[in-house]
C-alpha cells in the first residue's frame, strides 16, 4: 500500500488506520496501552547551540519546540539566581531550520542562520509552496529587545572582533555585511574554491578561511587593510581548522595528507596527519608537530565545534588516537613532544576552553561507557577532575564569561536541558520548559548489556524492557541500529537531535510492550578507534552484520521473547542495517522499518575507490549491500524517506522498491515518502508521523494477531 504524507496533513494515523483490515486493527488494540500519547513523548523541546557570551555573564541555546526553533538567553550570575528568556518569537511547524549562534563582541547581540538546511544544500521547500523554497538567511537579534535584523543571504555568520561587520557564507563565498545594517552586503573574496571555516584575528585585522577546492585544500589570509589574500605554505594536501594564536600574529592549522581513502572504508594508518603555524609577520611556516606512523595516523576530529585550541602558555590543545582511544593532548606552540592530556581507555565527546584560557570543560564516557559526564583538565597537564557523574548525561558544556559551566543535562526518563552545574548538581536555566504532561515516570530506564557478535567481538547495547515485562509470556521484540555509523546511543536522552528522537521511539515500542535492544554496533564511536576502522566493514564485506545476528541470538535466547515476532528498524545507517538483516535473515526478522537506509553499496563507488580502481571493489561492494541477497527476503517491509534527502540519495528507496517487486515479488511492501523533505526530518509532525507508522505497521507485523498466524504455518 502506498501512502504520501503531505506537509500540513496531520490526521495520517487516522487515514492509516481506515485502510487496515478488521484483524490488523484487532492485533493492534490487543497491543499494550502505555498511558501517555505519542504526541507526549515528543512534547518535550530540544535543546542546542548552547554558547557562552564573550563578556556579561550570559549564554545562548537554542530550543525546537513542536517544530519551532526559537532562541533563549540565561544570565548566569554569581549565585544561583538565573534568568532565562526567549529572544526570538517564531511560531508554527513549517521546518525553518535555525542555528549557528554567534555572538557580537560586546554580548549584546547574536547572530544566526535561518531557513534552508544547516545540513547542507541550500534552501528546502518543506511546505511545498508554490513559490519555491524561501532564502536560507543570517540575522542578528539583540538580547535587550526587538525584533531580529536581516542581515542578507547565507549562512554560517562569523562577527569581526571590532564589532564592525560580519562575514558569512553564500553560494560557497565569503560574504561581508555592516553590523549597523547601513550598507548592502558586499562578496568579499572571489575564489574558485568552496569556502568556509571563517575565522577572525583577535584585533578583527585579519580573516582566516580554508578553500576546498575538491583534491587539496588551502588555507588563506584575508588583509583587510590591504585587501589582499596570503597563502600560508600552500600543498596538495587538505589543510583546514584555522585557530588563531592570542596575540593575532600565528595561525595554527591541520594539515591532513591527500590520499586514496575514501568514505566508509577502513583506515586504521596512513600517511601522518600534522598541526603547523604561520607567522604571518614573517611570512614563515614551519610544522610544529607530526602524528606517528601506524595507530593515530589518520585523523580523526572530537564533534566539538573548534579542533584546534589555542591556549594559555603558548600551547595548542587536539585531539588524537596514538591510544586507539579519542583523547586530547597539548604540544608547545614553537614545537615539541605532545603531552596526554586526558589519558585512558575512553573518549572525549565535546569540548571548550575557558575564557582565561587555562582550563578545558570536556564531556566524555570515561568509567561509564554509555553514558557521558564533564571532567575539566588543566592545559598544562595535570590529572583531569570529574565534575559529573551518576546516571546523568552531560554534554555540551561550556563556560561563561565568569568561568561558570553550563551544559546540557538529563538521563533515560528526563530529557536534556540547558543547565547550571554546581558541584555534581545541575539547575535548570529555564524553569517548567518540560511541558506537565510529559510521562518521564512512566518511561523505563534501559540496562547496559554487552553479547558476543557472532565472531565473538564484544558488542554493547541498551535494553528496554516493558516496566511490567513483555505483553505476554513470549512477546514480540525489537531490534534498533542508529545512524552513522560513526555515532553511539547512550542509557538516555541523546544530546543530538535526530537521535533525542530515535530514543523516544524506543521508549514508545518499550511503552507498548516490545523488549527493544538498542545496538552499538561496530563502526560506532565511543570504544575506540579499532571498533570504530573495524576491519571488513560497510562496503568492504559488511562484517558488522556480524552484529547484527549476535543481537538477534541475545534477544532469542531470553525466556520473555517469541523468536517468531522480532522486528528491526533503523534510520540512515540504521536503515543499511535493517534493510541488511531482512535480506539475508528474514527467517530470523519478522519485519522491519527502513528509514533512508543505503541498499547498493556500488553506487557509492566513486567514493569508496580511487580512480582507475579494478573491478573487485565494485563486486565487494555489491556484495556488502542487502541488494545483493534480495531473492532471499521474505519479511514485510515499511521504507520512510523524504524526497528531498541530501545525505543518503532518495533513488537508493525506488532501486530497493524495484528489486524487490522484480525478485522477490511476495514481500510486501509498505511506503511513506515524505515530498520535500531532507534526511534529518525538519518538521516535527515529519518525527509523530514516523513514529505512529511504526507503531502501527509492528502492531501489525508482530502483534497477536502475527503470533496467531505464525503458528498455523
Amino acid at each position: 500500500m502506498l501512502r504520501a504524507f503531505e506537509a500540513g496533513v496531520k490526521p495520517v494515523a487516522v487515514a492509516m488506520l481506515l485502510l487496515l483490515s478488521t484483524s490488523a486493527v484487532d492485533a493492534i488494540a490487543q497491543t499494550r496501552s502505555p498511558g501517555f500519547t505519542v504526541e507526549q513523548l515528543l512534547s518535550s523541546p530540544f535543546p542546542s547551540d548552547l554558547i557562552a557570551a564573550p563578556k556579561g555573564g550570559l549564554v545562548a541555546w537554542l530550543y525546537e519546540d513542536h517544530g519551532a526553533r526559537n532562541i533563549w538567553v540565561a544570565e548566569i550570575g554569581a549565585g544561583k539566581d538565573v534568568k532565562a528568556r526567549k529572544v526570538t518569537s517564531y511560531t508554527g511547524d513549517d521546518g525553518t531550520d535555525l542555528g549557528e549562534l554567534t555572538w557580537d563582541p560586546s554580548g549584546r547581540t547574536i547572530f544566526f542562520s535561518r531557513g534552508g538546511s544547516l545540513e547542507g544544500g541550500g534552501p528546502v521547500n518543506i511546505m511545498s509552496s508554490p513559490q519555491g523554497a524561501p532564502p536560507q538567511l543570517i540575522w542578528a537579534v539583540s538580547v535587550d529587545g526587538g525584533e531580529p535584523r536581516k542581515i542578507g543571504e547565507g549562512h554560517t555568520p562569523t562577527v569581526s572582533p571590532k564589532g564592525d561587520v560580519v562575514a558569512y557564507i553564500n553560494n560557497n563565498q565569503i560574504w561581508t555585511a555592516p553590523v549597523a545594517g547601513d550598507q548592502p552586503p558586499a562578496q568579499l573574496i572571489k575564489d574558485r574554491g568552496r569556502d568556509g571555516m571563517l575565522a577572525w584575528s583577535p584585533d578583527g585585522s585579519r580573516l582566516a578561511f580554508v578553500s576546498n577546492r575538491g583534491d587539496h585544500g588551502l588555507i588563506g589570509v584575508y588583509d583587510t587593510a590591504k585587501k589582499s589574500i596570503a597563502w600560508p605554505s600552500p600543498s596538495v594536501d587538505q589543510d583546514r581548522a584555522p585557530s588563531w594564536s592570542q596575540d593575532g600574529n600565528r595561525l595554527a592549522f591541520l594539515r591532513v595528507p591527500t590520499s586514496e581513502g575514501r568514505y566508509f572504508t577502513t583506515r586504521r594508518e596512513g600517511a601522518p596527519w600534522s598541526i603547523h603555524v604561520a607567522d604571518l609577520g614573517k611570512g614563515e611556516t614551519k610544522q610544529i608537530w607530526s602524528a606517528k606512523r601506524g595507530r593515530g595516523s589518520v585523523f580523526q576530529d572530537t564533534i566539538a565545534r573548534k579542533t584546534l585550541l589555542w591556549t594559555a602558555g603558548d600551547r595548542i590543545v587536539f585531539p588524537w588516537e596514538e591510544s586507539n582511544w579519542l583523547n586530547l593532548y597539548s604540544v608547545p606552540a614553537a614545537g615539541g613532544t605532545a603531552q596526554a592530556l586526558t589519558p585512558g581507555a575512553f573518549e572525549v565527546f565535546n569540548l571548550s576552553l575557558s575564557p582565561d584560557a587555562s582550563k578545558i570543560i570536556y564531556s566524555s564516557n570515561q568509567n561509564d561507557t554509555d553514558r557521558l559526564h564533564l571532567w575539566e583538565v588543566s592545559v598544562s597537564g595535570g590529572a583531569p577532575r570529574q565534575v559529573t557523574s551518576g546516571t546523568a548525561i552531560d554534554d555540551y558544556p561550556i563556560y561563561s564569561s565568569e568561568g561558570r559551566i553550563v551544559s546540557l543535562h538529563g538521563d533515560a526518563q528526563n530529557p536534556l536541558r540547558p543547565a547550571l552545574i554546581d558541584g555534581n548538581s545541575a539547575s535548570d536555566l529555564v524553569a517548567n520548559a518540560v511541558p506537565a504532561d510529559f510521562p518521564a515516570s512512566k518511561l523505563v530506564q534501559p540496562q547496559g548489556v554487552v553479547f558476543p557478535a557472532a565472531d565473538g567481538m564484544p558488542i554493547h547495547g541498551q535494553l528496554f524492557v516493558p516496566a511490567e515485562g513483555a505483553a505476554n509470556a513470549k512477546g514480540p521484540a525489537i531490534l534498533f541500529f542508529h545512524g552513522g555509523p560513526s555515532r553511539e546511543m547512550f542509557l538516555g536522552w541523546h544530546p543530538m537531535d535526530a537521535y533525542s528522537h530515535m530514543y523516544a521511539m524506543n521508549q514508545w515500542l518499550a511503552a507498548k510492550g516490545y523488549v527493544v535492544l538498542s545496538v552499538n554496533y561496530r563502526s560506532g564511536i565511543g570504544y575506540g578507534m579499532e571498533f570504530r576502522e573495524a576491519l571488513a566493514k560497510g562496503p568492504t564485506g559488511a562484517s558488522e552484520h556480524k552484529d547484527l545476528l549476535g543481537a538477534v541470538n541475545f534477544l532469542r535466547a531470553r525466556t520473555d521473547i517469541d523468536p517468531k515476532r522480532i522486528g528491526i528498524w533503523g534510520i540512515s545507517y540504521g536503515g543499511v542495517m535493517t534493510a541488511m538483516g531482512l535480506a539475508r535473515n528474514s527467517d530470523l526478522l519478522a519485519a522491519g522499518v527502513d528509514g533512508a537506509g543505503v541498499h547498493n553499496w556500488k553506487s557509492f563507488l566513486p567514493y569508496l575507490t580511487a580512480p582507475g580502481t579494478a573491478p573487485e571493489p565494485a563486486k565487494l561492494a555489491y556484495d556488502s549491500s542487502a541488494m545483493a541477497s534480495v531473492e532471499k527476503w521474505k519479511s514485510p517491509v515499511l521504507f520512510i524517506h523524504g524526497d528531498d534527502d541530501r545525505n543518503v540519495a532518495f533513488s537508493q528507496t525506488p532501486e530497493m522498491i524495484a528489486a524487490l517487486r522484480q525478485k522477490a515479488p511476495n514481500v510486501e511492501i509498505e511506503q511513506i515518502i515524505i515530498p520535500n523533505e531532507i534526511h534529518n526530518f525538519l518538521r516535527h509532525d515529519s518525527w509523530v508521523m514516523f513514529t505512529k507508522a511504526m507503531d502501527d505497521f509492528f502492531g501489525r507485523k508482530l502483534g497477536e494477531a502475527a503470533k496467531k498466524e505464525a503458528a498455523k504455518k
